[in-house]
C-alpha cells in the first residue's frame, strides 16, 4: 500500500512542476500585461496621442463608454473601439 502512494506522488511531481513552470513563464506575465493595458486605456483622456493596433498615430478627441473618437493628422475624426489601442505615445 505504501509503495503505490509513493509511485503516485513520484508520477504526479513532474506534472505539477511543469504546470508551475508554465504558470510563472506564460500565464502570469500575460495577466500582468493585460492588467497594465486595461489600466492604460482607462486612464486615457482628451488630447492623448495613441497608436492603434493598425499602426495609426492618432489623438483622442472624445472619450465614450466603449470607444474613443480620435482625430487623424489631417483632422479627420473616426471612432476607435477601446480594445484596439496599442499604446500611449509619450511626449
Amino acid at each position: 500500500m505504501e509503495g503505490s502512494s509513493t509511485d503516485l506522488i513520484s508520477s504526479l511531481l513532474p506534472l505539477v512542476a511543469l504546470f508551475a513552470i508554465f504558470y510563472f513563464l506564460i500565464i502570469r506575465p500575460q495577466q500582468k500585461q493585460a492588467k497594465a493595458h486595461k489600466e492604460m486605456v482607462s486612464n486615457l483622456k482628451k488630447g492623448d496621442k495613441i497608436v492603434t493596433n493598425g499602426g495609426l498615430m492618432v489623438e483622442v478627441a472624445k472619450v465614450e463608454d466603449t470607444y474613443f473618437v480620435v482625430k487623424n493628422s489631417d483632422g479627420t475624426e473616426m471612432k476607435l473601439i477601446k480594445e484596439f489601442v496599442a499604446k500611449l505615445l509619450e511626449e
